[in-house]
């Protein structure tokens, strides 16, 4: 199939004019989704066992009994037999986990991509088995991508498009990564066993990729501990204590308070959460390994200003998460307060992965978006198409104002839940709406100030299923996030 590049986003058209060149990149490009960003099929049953064509598997998932079943690690997999289960495709539609939230499907990033390429073609997607071991996925990643760039180059399309590049070289491998997909770009380039990728390489976008960890995955973990908490929590925790990945999510940094003193999660405190001591363990060593070299020409994305989790406390066996984090000096001594205390700032971060987390430079791009949806919003596709379209670099740009959105991940229908937007303390400036993903229903939602000059407003929903909440504000992008609705304390048996 022909392809004319030349818009940036979704909706715009190619230029048509006589004698205009279309403005795309002649490079190959490979798209790496985040963690449940991919669909996966049990070869043994064959059957789907996260992602279809529609949104009913999201409540056999999180409400039947042995709906995550299919997704914890057997024992043949723990010693490294990954056959049973295949990445088909990138998902399709509209995804929900507990604490990671909404997981939007990639189709607007992937327009975006094409239309700033010299052909289809010039694209892959990588779908990979988000429960394995990163390294694993690495070494496939970069044995992939090195078959991609071969292809393209070996492409009529590849040889016209050259001409039109700057010094006319042949085309290099850029890397557009969302959340954990950035981690496994990292391992591909750095340890997948091909030495000349990184030069075959001219460029990594990453999106939201918690380079350091994130408290979430110990809230995960920790989903079987302390008070009772909806289904799809403790369904997440039994199947996520058997897959490396989520111990590989764990938060790297100073983040556990413990007395007067803040320290780095050790694999005895993985296990007291609920994790995997061995898996902890395994992945302490893989990042030790990973970072003795840098993630070459890396163009790191991050969100900004919406509520994230960044310390913890572990008491009895239960993680109390909050929003705030540690700093130390440049000699790496925590910084305190008169009375030795060590000091707590406020920080935010895209909802689940922080700031600080999201690059190991210090030069970033800001974007206002929560973590699910940070691929597919404007203004980080508009930065993805300048990136693609870059033969020199041109440095980041910055980030407009904005409003950050901090609603629960689970709800029940019929029960009135907190929703509340920060940024602005007017409600004249923020539109709301909230729909469900399948189906006509929709409804505005209408904002009071609190006594913290943030906007509050009570909803509920009428019937189960997946929502989407979008709140648009004249200082700034939109920012979305995805919410469940669903029982309370409701175990409903397997098929």
């Amino acid at each position: 199939m022909n392809h004319t590049g030349g818009g940036t986003l979704p909706n715009s058209l190619p230029h048509a004019e006589p004698g205009l060149t279309p403005a795309v990149t002649h490079d190959a490009v490979v798209i790496v989704p985040g963690i449940m960003g991919s669909e996966l099929y049990d070869t043994s049953t064959e059957k789907a066992i996260w992602g279809l064509a529609n949104g009913r598997w999201l409540a056999k998932a999180w409400l039947y009994r042995d709906g995550l079943t299919p997704l914890q690690l057997t024992d043949d997999e723990r010693a490294g037999d990954y056959s049973r289960v295949q990445a088909r495709r990138l998902l399709q539609t509209p995804a929900w986990s507990p604490f990671l939230r909404g997981i939007e499907p990639y189709h607007h990033l992937i327009r975006t991509v094409e239309n700033t390429t010299a052909h289809r073609d010039a694209v892959m997607t990588f779908p990979y088995d988000w429960r394995l071991p990163i390294a694993v996925n690495g070494r496939r990643l970069a044995k992939e991508a090195r078959a991609h760039l071969q292809r393209w180059l070996d492409h009529p399309a590849h040889t016209a498009a050259r001409r039109q590049a700057v010094d006319e070289r042949p085309a290099r491998l850029v890397f557009i990564s969302h959340s954990m997909g950035g981690l496994v770009t990292y391992a591909a380039l750095t340890h997948g066993g091909d030495t000349d990728l990184v030069t075959d390489t001219r460029g990594v976008m990453t999106l939201g990729t918690p380079f350091k960890g994130s408290v979430v995955a110990a809230n995960i973990l920790n989903a079987l501990q302390g008070a009772p908490l909806p289904l799809p929590h403790t369904r997440l925790a039994r199947a996520a204590a058997t897959m490396p990945a989520v111990h590989e999510l764990l938060p790297r940094f100073l983040c556990l308070e413990d007395g007067l003193d803040v320290r780095h999660l050790t694999p005895v405190d993985v296990a007291d959460l609920g994790g995997d001591k061995d898996l902890a363990k395994a992945s302490e060593d893989f990042f030790t390994t990973l970072y003795t070299h840098e993630l070459p020409r890396q163009r790191p994305v991050v969100g900004i200003r919406q509520d994230t989790v960044q310390s913890m406390k572990l008491i009895d066996g239960i993680v109390y998460a909050s929003e705030y984090c540690f700093r130390t000096d440049n000699d790496g001594e925590l910084k305190r307060d008169p009375n030795g205390a060590p000091r707590r700032y406020p920080g935010w971060g895209d909802g689940t992965v922080h700031r600080e987390s999201a690059s190991l430079l210090r030069q970033t791009i800001p974007v206002f978006a929560q973590h699910g949806a940070i691929a597919n919003g404007r203004e980080a596709r508009r930065i993805v198409s300048d990136f693609l379209l870059e033969d020199d670099h041109l440095g980041p740009d910055q980030a407009e104002d904005g409003i950050g959105l901090n609603i629960p991940d689970y709800v029940t229908p019929s029960a009135a839940w907190d929703c509340f937007v920060t940024g602005t303390d007017d409600p004249s400036q923020v539109e709301c709406i909230i729909a469900a993903t399948e189906g006509d229903w929709r409804k505005a939602v209408r904002f009071d100030v609190t006594d913290d000059d943030r906007l509050h407003a009570k909803i509920a929903l009428p019937n189960e299923g997946l929502y989407r909440i979008t709140a648009k504000s004249e200082i700034g992008p939109t920012i979305t996030q995805l919410v469940f609705a669903g029982p309370e304390g409701q175990d409903r048996p397997g098929d």
